[in-house]
């Protein structure tokens, strides 16, 4: 059966999203049919920049994060048919369209995706605090939860919504960061805020050590308890957000919510062996999670 070149694009977004994103992809499943491709096609977008950024897909990836830009801008401006050949930046511009999401929201994303590239004049591999730290994730998490907002729906003013919607997306990289920070030391960054670690006498010496080692210091043990409090406190002030949500939504919400939220307690059980191999909530208790939201629809 034939399809559109759009039908086509939405689906290898949809592909995109369920290789690279098992989490993600499985709270999707819970949304109503016609909201998942627009989901799947920012899903999509954001990996693409991630590749180009973070997984050596272009040997000059400043240069392709500008031309991604460009095209995306001239897509906007002009129609959709200047990214014909390139099915996310085609589906991904017929989900900014379609939903009317602020454009803004990605060049917000795209300007925090130039503080991860070295040679950038806006490169960052460590922050001295938190507030540091919240600047680029204003554009890594918070701008990803505003892109998602219209497509999901509220039933307040979008406005209401976005706050929480910010915050929850802020979680999300919060719980990233502290999963991922054995690959982020291998890439040379530090997503973690340097003042909170040397509260605890964490410096990067001794996080590269533990790198090396695979063992986790009692004092990074610490430091790493703390700033999962700290996240679930960022958890619980976008708690209330989703009841803002279209109710149809919701159970997919909560599921991507209640599933991240596990990545945290997943490392706690592991004694916060996260310097050896990555924490992941198991496939049986991610079906039990989303069968239970579906039930509670």
């Amino acid at each position: 059966m034939s399809s559109t070149p759009l039908e086509a694009a939405y689906r290898i977004c949809g592909r995109i999203a369920a290789e690279h994103g098992r989490t993600y992809f499985l709270a999707t499943r819970l949304l109503s049919a016609p909201r998942r491709p627009a989901v799947h096609a920012l899903y999509a977008f954001a990996r693409q920049v991630d590749d180009i950024v973070d997984h050596g897909a272009h040997a000059d990836p400043g240069t392709e994060l500008d031309r991604l830009e460009a095209r995306l801008r001239a897509a906007l401006d002009t129609g959709p048919a200047t990214v014909a050949d390139d099915p996310v930046l085609l589906a991904v511009t017929d989900t900014i369209t379609r939903y009317d999401i602020a454009p803004a929201h990605f060049w917000t994303f795209l300007h925090a995706m130039r503080m991860d590239l070295p040679g950038s004049p806006h490169f960052r591999s460590r922050y001295a605090s938190m507030a540091e730290l919240r600047e680029y994730m204003r554009g890594s998490a918070a701008a990803i939860g505003l892109q998602l907002l219209p497509v999901l729906g509220t039933v307040v003013p979008r406005a209401e919504a976005e706050p929480a919607a910010a915050a929850l997306g802020e979680a999300f990289q919060l719980t990233n960061f502290l999963r991922d920070i054995a690959e982020d030391l291998d890439r040379g960054r530090i997503y973690l805020p340097a003042d909170d670690l040397t509260a605890f006498g964490v410096d990067p010496d001794l996080l590269a050590h533990c790198r090396r080692t695979g063992h986790t210091d009692p004092r990074v043990r610490r430091a790493l308890a703390h700033l999962i409090a700290v996240t679930r406190g960022v958890y619980r002030r976008a708690d209330p957000g989703i009841d803002l949500l279209d109710p149809r939504v919701r159970p997919a919400i909560r599921t991507a919510s209640a599933l991240y939220a596990g990545i945290l307690t997943e490392i706690e059980r592991r004694d916060y062996a996260v310097f050896g191999s990555r924490a992941v909530v198991g496939v049986p208790k991610r079906l039990r999670v989303a069968a239970t939201q579906l039930m509670s629809r």
